[in-house]
């Protein structure tokens, strides 16, 4: 369905042997045209609800349960920007350990370090002093800090408020943050199937041929 609904262009063939003659044309689909969905509509929750996709799931298993044709999972991957869907969902965590292997070397995957992110430190009220999942580096790993609250000046070790990341750790939080994607409400996929064509039609220009079809220079 998804490339039924791309413009299409005329693009010149030249010969590239004399004797030249006109250019002929072979019409073949625009990919260059990228519809993109506006970040702000995800702030409305009426028109997405998020999802978190499940082991052995794909676009078109999702589309066919929520939208009761797998042929609209073109609909999922353009309002998630997943140019490639393959690997733009999540996968096991077997697929996950081997590719860490081979990325990062047996020993590399287990022990070396990819980074290291804050924990979470607040005051006895509950005030959050500082939040957890900042990327800092070494240096705040081993040096003290101190936060001014409540109860006084307090001093922490750097080891106490962050922690290091390994490789492997690193690419099973990257696999899954994957998993939580947008689906567009059942309801206002007509809706939205309409605005996509409408926004690849052509306007008029030099190369202008019809709303689907326009000449390349």
């Amino acid at each position: 369905m998804y490339f039924s609904l791309i413009p299409d262009i005329k693009q010149p063939v030249r010969p590239i042997k004399f004797p030249f003659s006109e250019s002929d044309y072979v019409t073949a689909k625009n990919f260059f045209i990228r519809y993109q969905i506006n970040p702000d509509v995800f702030e409305f929750a009426v028109y997405f609800k998020k999802y978190s996709v499940q082991e052995g799931e794909r676009l078109d298993t999702i589309a066919y349960n929520v939208y009761g044709n797998e042929s609209y999972d073109w609909v999922i991957a353009l309002t998630n920007n997943l140019i490639n869907p393959l690997f733009g969902l999540p996968t096991n965590d077997d697929t996950v350990r081997k590719l860490a292997e081979k990325t990062y070397g047996l020993d590399g995957a287990y022990s070396g370090i990819h980074h290291y992110e804050t924990l979470e430190y607040k005051t006895p009220n509950g005030v959050v002093l500082l939040e957890a999942g900042i990327i800092v580096d070494k240096n705040y790993y081993d040096t003290p800090h101190t936060f001014n609250h409540d109860v006084g000046a307090v001093t922490l070790p750097g080891n106490q408020l962050s922690k290091p990341v390994t490789n492997i750790e690193y690419e099973y939080q990257k696999n899954e943050e994957k998993r939580e994607i947008y689906l567009l409400r059942a309801e206002y996929l007509e809706s939205f199937v309409k605005d996509f064509v409408e926004g690849n039609r052509y306007k008029e220009s030099s190369n202008y041929i019809n709303s689907r079809l326009k000449e390349s220079n």
